[in-house]
């Protein structure tokens, strides 16, 4: 049965991310249960000259996860499969990070980093490089503590620092290039909460005090509304569970839906009819937010609730050099033709040793900018892309960009390391897709490093 296609086979006609402009259609969807299924299937695939790509939960923006031919998903793979005494958790790599962070709370651990989205599976958050905010803190590949792998060809890779440790260290973020992930073991930590702070501020005082206000607590994140001076300044400090003081339901209900949510849609469908509306709206939706204090377990404070779609592009640069970044940002924006009616959000990371990370050694910023889902970004994404890559901005893997593997190799210092190890694991190209050819190069092509 090497060459049949039959487990837990599915047919569908299209497939298509949250934001809905990443759509594919006529694919083999398989639900494979267990590694030796998720195996058999590549196998079978491979033998039958086809690629396959592994689904997460669609939330990239960009191409990343665009299944060509044969799709799995894990959505029958995802239990989560011990906690041990000392923190460590290991869970099959298709449970999304809300349910993860439920299961872990009742047993009294939390990862210590989230980013502000919890629907992405577990393997697709590791292999996108998905991170939070914090100047002391990584991202998620830098909870791993070992991983487990379905090559191209079938086999299974059990990796870690002591086991194929080559391996391990590129695929903490793999794209999906080096192979299907099955399972990981992520270092957990008692649970804590975060007590959170957040008011506004001026763009002008951030970004002359940038270091002092990101490095001010543990989380520190800011979101500015673009064609005014004003911003959105949350800052968490992690306080003992003791502390939890978590707001009412009414008051969640009004921040967290009415204005967070029903209110921004409203705002962003305005904009979208009356392009002029956008500046005397955002000044509107930056003074909506006021100050508040709250203090709840760790997850619930870091991950928000977005329903209001979007379409993202987010560039990791050298955190010295935000403040000029977002300076430089804010001029084009106000020379601009661009109506901007989301907020740009900025966040800090340290510094990793993961080959792909968009952290890879230096301490890093993040900013990040958006238009509504069914936009067209044109010149804005373009113009933002620009000033960042000036500065040697790295995209983040699953959002959009418009970099390829020539552009991508002068910013990583350790690019050609992790395509040779792909043409190694992956020679006939079976994990890849249109995307990843363009990012990474055709197997076997090379790139200079």
């Amino acid at each position: 049965m090497a060459g049949t296609l039959r487990t837990g086979t599915l047919r569908t006609d299209t497939w298509r991310n949250w934001a809905g402009d990443q759509r594919a259609g006529g694919l083999t969807v398989l639900a494979p249960a267990g590694t030796e299924e998720v195996a058999a299937q590549v196998r079978a695939a491979a033998a039958a000259g086809r690629r396959v790509t592994a689904l997460g939960s669609g939330h990239s923006f960009s191409g990343i996860g665009r299944p060509e031919d044969v799709a799995l998903t894990l959505r029958r793979h995802a239990a989560l499969l011990d906690v041990d005494d000392a923190g460590l958790v290991t869970v099959q790599a298709g449970m999304p990070l809300h349910r993860l962070n439920g299961e872990l709370a009742a047993r009294g651990w939390a990862l210590t980093n989230l980013g502000d989205i919890d629907r992405q599976t577990v393997a697709g958050a590791v292999s996108t490089g998905t991170h939070g905010t914090g100047a002391r803190f990584g991202g998620l590949a830098t909870q791993l503590r070992a991983l487990e792998l379905v090559t191209a060809d079938g086999g299974v890779l059990r990796c870690s620092p002591d086991e194929h440790p080559e391996v391990f260290s590129a695929a903490r973020v793999g794209l999906g290039a080096l192979g299907v992930l099955t399972t990981v073991a992520l270092q957990a930590v008692p649970a804590f909460a975060l007590r959170a702070e957040e008011g506004p501020a001026r763009l002008p005082d951030l970004l002359a005090s940038f270091e002092e206000v990101v490095t001010s607590t543990d989380h520190v994140e800011f979101y500015w509304f673009p064609h005014t001076d004003r911003c959105l300044l949350k800052r968490n400090t992690r306080v003992p569970l003791s502390e939890v003081a978590p707001p009412s339901r009414a008051r969640a209900l009004w921040e967290d839906e009415v204005l967070a949510n029903a209110g921004f849609a409203a705002v962003v469908a305005a904009g979208r009819r009356v392009p002029v509306l956008v500046p005397p709206l955002a000044e509107l939706s930056a003074r909506a937010w006021g100050t508040r204090t709250h203090t709840d377990l760790s997850h619930r404070v870091f991950v928000s609730r977005r329903r209001v779609r979007f379409r993202e592009m987010e560039y990791a640069v050298p955190r010295g050099a935000a403040p000029a970044v977002l300076a430089e940002l804010r001029r084009a924006v106000d020379a601009g033709p661009w109506r901007v009616p989301f907020p740009v959000e900025v966040r800090v990371a340290a510094a990793d040793d993961v080959p792909l990370s968009t952290a890879c050694g230096r301490d890093t910023a993040y900013v990040a900018v958006h238009v509504p889902a069914r936009s067209d970004p044109g010149g804005f994404f373009a113009a933002f892309e620009a000033i960042t890559g000036a500065a040697g901005g790295r995209p983040h893997w699953g959002k959009q960009h418009g970099l390829d593997a020539a552009a991508l190799a002068a910013r990583y210092p350790r690019f050609a390391e992790f395509t040779a190890l792909r043409a190694r694991l992956d020679p006939g190209g079976v994990l890849g897709n249109a995307h990843l050819d363009r990012v990474l190069g055709p197997v076997g092509a090379g790139v200079a490093g």
